[in-house]
């Protein structure tokens, strides 16, 4: 099962079974895929950049057709995505740039800077991902509107609640239940108290209540107070929990209540209270309450961190950067801080249900769920990812080399005027600190026996390796394996050594051709509780089970290139274009993988399988990308750009035209005889320092200009 997809739960139940069918798998990615969520769809007027090496022209072709097929799609406003499609598409046109810059100013952070996921609405934290829901635990929910909520209502059956019974209000008329904005309350005293009525819910499966509501005629700056009830216990605390009231513009508004962090909080809760103090006269709207899972990820701030630098990097957006950098800087300093980076040199989650541990347990062969356990930290959600995590620890790493490379560059331009910062790091610090974390990482999660990287350490201190192929692509792709390590993995991947316990080995870790096995070990007992069968599915038959998603073969292509060379990164990309070739000469995707096919189940737009591709697995776009990065070695830089071509034996030369970077087009050809050439395809705006093997040149501003670098000695 792909990340975004959920089993069907019966509605409307208080303590629903969690046992889940093998089949009427849902899709979940409503409003997060508003723009975009379709491969091949339309795109801007802007033509798209080409990929050009003469004598392999027929590869090219391919790969520029896979590129078109999926740059079209490759947006969201989902903080997931912002490590990939940024990426991919911010040096392909000016709209892409527009989206991004815009999306990107608008992502919600909190009060404490942890940086809003933007899903769709879900049931659970509301800034975190849509689920584990209430539903799917024995947590408790009261919906008096389901007006807006498309995922609750299409998935889960939601149904709004047509009267107030079992509630007790204090203080306040019942004025009716509006479709759109919920139970409607008059303050008729200057205190007023929403009692719930009786549950039965442990703290583990709530530990956050989670409000959604409004009020007009509260004065400003009002709070409200949370209080709860445990099994024969009295209500506590005795002043309750504050939280800040709702605007007193009428405007329906979420509030995500911690009660986690009281010490007093634990047990079986049995009711909720919230109290609205200085509330005479006010009107209430209460949609919504619920019992909520923190469904936050670790890893939002450190993608929102890493797309931010690269919209910059790529822009030169001056005012983007003053409008954002006080954001950036703080959504670093939060996870820094929350995961306690700097002390243990590693993302430690310690979010309830993120310790890392099972949903599933199993003794004397019985299988027993646990409501709490195992919620889901990063794309891979079903996996219990928590604990001492490997794969948020990468990318909080890539996202302390970025905000260096910008901090750099506002050190040496004070002319920018950025704004001044007491969060602020310097560059050689956060250089430090990712140095730091690197060498943790290689010493911490590096598993001896089987000569790869675990992909978490729970609170028990129980390491996790199911032959996790992202993990591991991923983790020499960012420069945090060592040349041993990454050495290692690929005599795994590439079948010279044998990992003992392995369901899949040699030649098959790739069986599917377009990608790695996304893991190599059969899992049936390791995952989130909602997900209580996958004994049932077979091997292969999800993603997150021997599946395999093709975006990630880009990642697996930059590994190759930086350990084992441009040529073999090359085979494995002729591989996949092959692959590629024959999907297309059958009619596309769905009719390649089309149920009597025998290759394979293909996942997406509704459909469960192992094999993610096409609809929302919207990082496809990232595949093409490796001629960029990688065989041309282009990074955008505070000023313009690095050029580091590693081409493979057979390319005389690669050309790549159309690439837009601070809002001007070039062109850049590298050839094995004759050095790099870059040349405007534009006039420019501003100049771009462009640095190839050590040396700088400026590019003249006027349409045609060129620079030219000689061939180095010594290179390919």
């Amino acid at each position: 099962m792909h990340p975004l997809m959920l089993p069907t739960i019966p509605a409307r139940r208080r303590r629903p079974t969690l046992s889940l069918p093998t089949a009427g798998l849902l899709f979940c990615m409503a409003s997060c895929m508003a723009a975009g969520a379709v491969v091949g769809a339309a795109r801007a007027a802007e033509p798209l950049p080409t990929f050009a090496v003469p004598g392999s022209e027929p590869q090219m072709q391919r790969l520029n057709a896979l590129h078109a097929l999926h740059h079209g799609g490759a947006f969201s406003d989902c903080t997931l995505w912002d490590p990939w499609l940024p990426h991919a598409t911010l040096w392909t046109g000016r709209e892409p740039v527009a989206r991004y810059r815009a999306s990107l100013l608008r992502r919600r952070i909190d009060s404490e800077g942890y940086v809003a996921m933007q899903q769709h609405r879900g049931m659970a934290h509301s800034d975190g991902w849509p689920f584990p829901a209430w539903q799917q635990s024995t947590g408790s929910g009261w919906h008096f509107s389901v007006a807006g909520d498309e995922w609750g209502v299409q998935q889960l059956g939601l149904k709004a609640l047509q009267s107030a019974a079992g509630w007790e209000i204090e203080g306040a008329t019942v004025e009716g239940i509006d479709p759109g904005r919920g139970l409607l309350l008059k303050a008729t005293a200057d205190s007023v108290t929403i009692t719930t009525p009786p549950l039965h819910c442990g703290t583990i499966v709530a530990p956050f209540v989670r409000l959604e509501w409004g009020a007009s005629g509260l004065p400003a700056g009002a709070m409200a107070r949370m209080e709860w009830q445990l099994k024969g216990e009295a209500w506590q605390p005795a002043g309750g929990v504050a939280f800040p009231a709702p605007p007193a513009d009428g405007s329906l508004q979420y509030a995500n209540v911690p009660l986690y962090r009281q010490s007093g909080y634990a047990g079986i809760v049995t009711r909720y209270r919230i109290a609205l103090p200085a509330a005479s006269g006010a009107s209430i709207s209460l949609k919504s309450v619920l019992t909520a899972i923190d469904s936050r990820h670790p890893i939002t701030n450190s993608l929102f961190v890493r797309a931010s630098c690269e919209t910059f990097l790529w822009t030169h957006d001056l005012a983007f950067l003053r409008d954002n950098l006080p954001r950036m800087r703080q959504a670093l300093a939060f996870a820094l801080d929350e995961f306690r980076v700097r002390e243990t040199g590693h993302v430690h989650v310690p979010w309830v249900g993120h310790d890392g541990r099972s949903g599933l347990e199993f003794t004397s062969g019985e299988k027993k769920l646990l409501p709490g356990l195992g919620v889901g930290n990063n794309y891979w959600d079903l996996l219990p990812f928590g604990g001492d995590d490997a794969l948020a620890t990468i990318y909080l790493t890539d996202a302390l080399d970025s905000l260096a490379a910008v901090e750099e560059g506002v050190a040496a331009h004070p002319e920018w005027n950025m704004p001044a910062d007491p969060r602020a790091v310097a560059a050689a610090d956060l250089r430090r600190l990712a140095s730091d974390v690197r060498t943790d990482f290689q010493a911490r999660f590096w598993n001896r026996e089987t000569g790869r990287f675990n992909g978490w350490i729970d609170g028990e201190g129980r390491a996790y390796d199911y032959g996790f192929t992202f993990v591991n692509l991923e983790a020499i792709s960012y420069s945090l394996a060592t040349p041993a390590q990454a050495a290692e993995i690929f005599a795994w991947l590439d079948g010279q050594r044998l990992v003992a316990g392995d369901t899949s080995q040699g030649a098959d870790i790739y069986h599917w051709r377009y990608a790695p096995r996304a893991t190599t070990r059969r899992n049936i007992e390791t995952y989130a509780w909602m997900w209580s069968g996958p004994e049932t599915i077979p091997w292969g038959g999800q993603v997150q089970d021997g599946g395999a998603v093709l975006g990630f073969s880009y990642f697996d292509l930059m590994a190759r290139l930086t350990t084992l060379g441009p040529d073999d990164a090359w085979q494995r990309l002729e591989e996949i274009l092959t692959w590629f070739a024959e999907v297309q000469g059958e009619g596309g995707y769905r009719r390649y993988y089309s149920a009597t096919s025998g290759r394979g189940t293909l996942q997406g737009g509704g459909t469960a399988g192992g094999l993610g591709v096409d609809a929302e697995f919207l990082e496809s776009v990232l595949v093409p990308q490796v001629m960029l990065y990688g065989f041309l070695g282009f990074q955008p830089t505070v000023d313009g750009c690095t050029i580091a071509p590693r081409l493979p034996s057979a390319w005389p030369e690669l050309s790549v035209e159309g690439i837009l970077i601070h809002d001007q087009r070039i062109a850049v050809t590298a050839s094995r005889s004759g050095g790099v050439t870059v040349r405007r395809t534009d006039a420019g705006s501003a100049a771009l320092a462009i640095t190839c093997s050590g040396t700088t040149h400026v590019l003249p501003l006027e349409a045609d200009a060129s620079v030219a670098f000689p061939a180095q000695q010594g290179s390919p």
